[in-house]
């Protein structure tokens, strides 16, 4: 098929057929700009695909599915779903060069696969800074010679605020009603008697009433005081000046961003074994519970895992991998970079089980009675663990730093994604002031919110959508674009076929998987509480549009391309043709092939 006056990236094509080639690609590196070196790539996949998941979430989720036995669904998970679809997208950028949104001239009817990415990268955006502006908060606040949630002598505290080190030493008494049952009092303070189901935290209270400044519900959003209001906007700035330079750039900020989070994780690693209690704590976090295996929602929840830390369909993975040279081993890259990323999210599990052990032996309680889920086990498990720690401040401010870093890569890289998609689809009005998109998507994002971050997670950041997308992905290209097709496409690059399991997940394993956990999860849908704050009604209606707005994006995509074709033939006619690529494969193998034997001959 003839293309128009701009090639796959904006760029023009060269008129004479000899030198097509070397002068396409040469223009398109030029302007699109091209990794350094091949440890630029790598960072930068370690840096998007591992982040703030994988120290909050895989230790919780590990424990509370049964421990060890978890292991066994999220093997089977990576295997069958994780490390396919990883391969497939930094494949499908490697081949095409491009964006996540241009890169579906592969097989157009299915390019609201790249819209539905885009726009759910938009949500997930807004949604992931908050953390990046509560672990930046703390890392400040962390900066004293006393950590400010130690105590309750602040003016954010309540009369019932005892520190949970301190409660053994309450006077309490167990007073009896209706003969049946006894309830507990203390003393606490100036208030003679307290249910001890009333008696306050001070690190929650900081929490809630300091760090969040919680509301009475999304109806009232109260004042958001100003150093949130600032954080929260440097945290937006660290983000736009580690991409706002381009790729280059960015593969020299994640040498930092990338290995600083592992020397971190492995110094409060080696500090949690060392304190007493650690092994319990850990021995929690690992002995399986093999009974666990015969619930359902413990296999979703290692798909939803997998899908979320694997960083997948977002177009970040499809824009990193456009910038590598067309002869570069994808394949090998993405086994190497799978693994790092589960490795991780396990020696997670011990650096965060080895100082909630430590915790549950200085509280006198069990570990499941102290470890908490999602933020509050980087916000208030931990938090309360380090306060008993000699020269608490430090180990706080690592700690925090440590989640800033890893949560700081995950984002710039998602807004890379959309900035290289949108970018490569629309080339002549973006690319030449992409330095100024950057900022406008940067300033629209800046806003935030506890109780508007939990209907984002919910909805607009779902595991639904994320399911969703991944399986019309995997039906596009194994039997839109063709599967074995596709596998030639990957010989050109790497020189051989990779193993044919990757092949039979993309037609059958993984659009399968997604399919199930997809109505699974429609059946068991619930509206999502913030602890016992439940959401009024208009905010679940808003929620599901957020959801739509990308879910919707493939079958309408889909139905606007088969309308607006200019087809003559009967529907089926039509369907086939709109479901073949809109460009020549064969030019633009040689057109990057002919640039590699340039760069080749030239050094």
């Amino acid at each position: 098929m003839e293309m128009s006056q701009y090639g796959l990236n904006g760029t023009s094509l060269p008129q004479t057929p000899n030198d097509a080639g070397q002068v396409a690609a040469t223009a398109e590196h030029t302007l699109r700009g091209t990794w350094s070196n091949h440890l630029d790539f790598i960072l930068s996949l370690v840096g998007n695909a591992i982040g703030i998941g994988n120290v909050w979430r895989f230790p919780y989720v590990c424990y509370k599915n049964g421990g060890g036995a978890f292991l066994i669904p999220y093997v089977l998970t990576v295997l069958c779903c994780g490390v396919p679809t990883f391969f497939l997208e930094v494949s499908m950028g490697q081949y095409f060069g491009t964006g996540g949104l241009t890169v579906w001239r592969i097989t157009p009817i299915f390019k609201g696969v790249g819209y539905g990415a885009a726009v759910m990268s938009v949500w997930l955006n807004i949604y992931y800074i908050v953390v990046l502006c509560w672990a930046l908060f703390y890392f400040f606040q962390s900066l004293t010679s006393q950590l400010p949630w130690g105590s309750c002598n602040n003016w954010w505290n309540t009369e019932t605020c005892v520190s949970p080190y301190a409660r053994n030493s309450l006077e309490c008494w167990d007073e009896s009603y209706n003969s049946t049952a006894n309830e507990t009092f203390c003393t606490v303070g100036n208030l003679t008697r307290v249910s001890v189901l009333n008696i306050t935290d001070p690190v929650k209270e900081y929490w809630e009433k300091r760090a969040l400044q919680i509301s009475e519900g999304i109806d009232h959003p109260g004042t958001v005081r100003w150093e949130l209001a600032l954080t929260l906007l440097l945290a937006w700035i660290l983000c736009y000046f580690c991409i706002w330079k381009g790729v280059k750039w960015t593969g020299k900020v994640v040498y930092f961003t990338a290995l600083f989070p592992y020397v971190l994780m492995v110094i409060l690693f080696i500090r949690g074994v060392t304190l007493p209690g650690a092994m319990t704590g850990i021995r929690f976090y690992l002995i399986p519970d093999i009974a666990k295996l015969a619930d359902i929602t413990v296999w979703v929840e290692a798909v939803s895992q997998v899908f979320w830390s694997y960083a997948l369909v977002l177009g970040s993975l499809i824009a990193l991998g456009s910038y590598n040279k067309f002869d570069n081993n994808c394949y090998k890259d993405s086994l190497i970079l799978c693994t790092i990323n589960s490795c991780t999210s396990f020696f997670a599990g011990f650096v965060i089980f080895s100082v909630v052990g430590f915790m549950a032996e200085a509280q006198q309680k069990s570990v499941a009675d102290v470890a908490a889920s999602g933020p509050g086990l980087a916000f208030l498990a931990y938090p309360t663990a380090v306060l008993q720690l000699p020269v608490s401040p430090l180990w706080s401010a690592l700690f925090f730093l440590m989640v800033l870093m890893l949560g700081l890569d995950s984002q710039f890289c998602t807004i890379e994604g959309f900035i290289t998609a949108v970018s490569d689809e629309w080339p002549k009005y973006l690319r030449k002031h992409k330095e100024l998109f950057i900022l406008i998507v940067c300033v629209l994002s800046y806003l935030g919110g506890m109780y508007v971050f939990q209907v984002l997670d919910t909805y607009a950041a779902s595991g639904m959508c994320l399911i969703s997308l991944i399986m019309f992905e995997c039906l596009a290209i194994s039997w839109g674009f063709g599967a074995d097709r596709w596998y030639d496409c990957v010989k050109e690059m790497i020189g051989y076929y990779p193993f044919f399991w990757w092949k039979l997940c993309w037609k059958f394993i993984t659009p399968i998987t997604c399919f199930s956990v997809f109505m699974f999860n429609v059946v068991i849908w619930s509206p999502p509480k913030y602890v016992n704050y439940e959401f009024p009604g208009w905010t679940h209606f808003v929620g599901w549009l957020m959801a739509l707005s990308s879910m919707l994006c493939v079958p309408g995509y889909a139905i606007y391309k088969f309308i607006t074709s200019p087809h003559p033939g009967t529907w089926k006619e039509r369907l086939l043709a709109i479901t073949k690529p809109e460009l020549d494969l064969e030019a633009l193998k040689n057109k990057y092939t002919s640039a590699s034997m340039q760069e080749a001959t030239a050094v």
